[in-house]
């Protein structure tokens, strides 16, 4: 381990941790150079396993030899490890860190459409969806329920995002997931979609020619409008969640988990 005391907010070596924008870390320019802020033990043991590069750690020197021991000890041991005291990282990073350790970690390059779709029987299509607390619940029931993949439309928010891994618990690690322009771009893999949105001609999830098909692509829309029509008319399905009490719709990763276990 190559433990590094910190005690300025100006150091550089920590610009990760507290100077760079979601777009700086990303970095579209250079991708191969971008980086991930992986937050707390658990998530971040998560991301290890499955075989992400860690770059560097920012961690309180009370959970050195506490909570962060065991993924210290899985990172390469010339792997830095910045420390300081509490009050000083909540300055740095601008909150008290979750459960004291943050991780960065080097982005992997996008995987092509081919092999995120590779063995695919259901997948998820998030379309303009850009809320990061939604993104990473949707990710986390994906891989709770079983789906095989998730894809993006490019207004949607990246997985990657802080935020969305840790809401995600990690899952963003765990199910593939790739960008596409639109819902329609799975059909050439032998996908039917299936367009979640209120119509009067809507079928239930249970619906048996559901059932019967063998790749289907799950499609859900924004926040607040949902998907747009253009995208409900050229869906092979339209399908509804019932719901009671008067109410209309629900939050899109609410609605995301019951349709995953529906169509599954």
């Amino acid at each position: 381990m190559k433990l590094i005391e910190i005690d300025s907010l100006e150091d550089s070596r920590v610009a990760a941790f507290s100077r760079l924008t979601e777009a700086q870390l990303r970095n579209r320019l250079n991708p191969v150079e971008g980086l991930v802020i992986v937050e707390s033990p658990k998530v971040i043991k998560v991301a290890l396993q499955q075989g992400w590069e860690p770059v560097a750690m920012l961690c309180e020197r009370r959970h050195i030899e506490g909570d962060a021991a065991e993924i210290i000890a899985m990172a390469p041991e010339d792997m830095p490890v910045y420390t300081a005291p509490r009050e000083l990282l909540a300055a740095l990073t601008g909150y008290t860190l979750t459960r004291g350790v943050l991780c960065a970690m080097r982005r992997r390059e996008e995987a092509g459409l081919e092999t995120v779709l590779a063995g695919a029987m259901r997948v998820c299509v998030i379309d303009g969806v850009s809320d990061t607390t939604n993104i990473g619940a949707i990710f986390r029931s994906a891989a709770a329920l079983g789906i095989d993949a998730v894809l993006l439309t490019r207004t949607s928010c990246d997985p990657l995002n802080r935020r969305a891994v840790r809401v995600s618990m990690g899952s963003v690690f765990l199910v593939p997931w790739g960008w596409v322009d639109r819902a329609s771009d799975v059909r050439p893999y032998g996908f039917r979609t299936v367009a979640m949105a209120l119509r009067d001609d809507s079928m239930l999830p249970d619906d048996p020619r559901l059932r019967a098909e063998q790749r289907l692509a799950i499609v859900m829309g924004t926040e607040g409008d949902g998907l747009a029509q253009s995208e409900i008319d050229d869906a092979d399905y339209v399908v509804r969640i019932p719901m009671r009490h008067g109410v209309d719709s629900l939050n899109v990763a609410a609605a995301s988990a019951v349709a995953f276990y529906a169509l599954v």
